[in-house]
């Protein structure tokens, strides 16, 4: 199980460690190139910054001094992330500004921004924040909304509460997750951040419904006889969320588990009459095609088609497409 690579820096007021100018290169680091501006430069400073990471997602937590963080449009250009940053306060004031819209930030509210467009946050002595980093693209995917400008959430009540406490969890059980786990909990957290910026709305945007559906009904149609395929796996393999899918779907008048049943069904129907499966048993091809259980597999196929498999193998099916 390959575990999520995790980075602590850690700075103080003792003489002997690092100073400001090396805290300000490792946030570069982690949020991209920008400038930074703290009240007395040479002043001792103390700071702490945790990172977990995967290839696609990150999570920091940071607590450090006063300091005024500003990401220009040259920074951008010499320094592209392609990423959200999705910060939860914990203790301390902050403000950010980005385009037109300006705000200040408290413990009770979180806000998402996106790093590759010019912004200024500042905030104030013992700042402590929790920042969940996600790929820009899964952001623009979801929601709109969330894509064209910084979004404020109050994380007192309904869903950005619930946002703000799996921060947490995620973020106190980081190590006990693999690479691949710690980036499927923070694909789900995202669904959930997407859908309060929509106004906890948990529809897919309607101009995208369409090439969405065609893309999922193909991509079963082609995988129908994968043992794991499901709305996990679906999404994953499409770069999109459980959640989105689902939303989907139903617009179609179908589910997910009805789709891959249904696929999976014109599969045995085929292989049935098929001559390279002539040498298979009725239960060999119901088990190819992913069915777990004849006796499902028959009551299911006898609904769909009107007949059993064995009058469909015998050739009674074969006037049906």
């Amino acid at each position: 199980m390959q575990s999520c690579g995790t980075t602590v820096y850690s700075w103080s007021e003792a003489p002997d460690i690092p100073t400001v100018v090396d805290w300000h290169e490792a946030f570069g680091d982690l949020h991209g190139a920008s400038r930074v501006s703290v009240p007395e430069p040479r002043a001792p400073w103390s700071g702490r910054l945790e990172r977990q990471h995967s290839r696609a997602c990150g999570l920091a937590l940071c607590a450090s001094g006063e300091e005024v963080v500003s990401r220009e449009a040259r920074h951008i250009r010499s320094d592209p992330r392609g990423t959200y940053e999705f910060l939860v306060p914990f203790r301390g004031t902050a403000w950010v500004e980005q385009g037109k819209a300006a705000t200040g930030i408290t413990p009770g509210s979180i806000v998402l921004c996106d790093i590759d467009r010019p912004l200024t946050f500042a905030h104030d002595d013992g700042f402590l924040s929790m920042s969940l980093i996600m790929p820009a693209d899964a952001i623009a995917l979801r929601s709109r909304a969330a894509a064209e400008q910084p979004q404020l959430l109050s994380g007192a009540r309904g869903l950005g509460r619930l946002v703000r406490q799996l921060v947490v969890t995620l973020q106190e059980e980081r190590a006990e997750f693999s690479e691949t786990t710690f980036d499927i909990a923070c694909d789900q957290l995202l669904d959930l951040v997407c859908l309060a910026a929509e106004g906890g709305t948990d529809s897919a945007p309607a101009d995208q419904r369409s090439s969405v559906e065609s893309s999922i009904r193909s991509y079963v149609r082609r995988h129908a006889a994968d043992a794991d395929l499901g709305v996990n796996s679906i999404a994953r393999a499409l770069g999109w969320s459980p959640r989105y899918v689902q939303t989907v779907l139903p617009g179609a008048d179908t589910t997910a588990r009805d789709l891959i049943r249904r696929e999976r069904l014109h599969l045995a129907r085929s292989r049935l009459v098929g001559a390279s499966w002539k040498a298979y048993s009725i239960a060999q091809i119901a088990h190819s095609c992913g069915f777990g259980s004849h006796a499902s597999f028959a009551t299911a196929f006898r609904r769909e088609f009107g007949m059993t498999p064995g009058e469909a193998r015998r050739g009674h099916g074969r006037h049906l497409r």
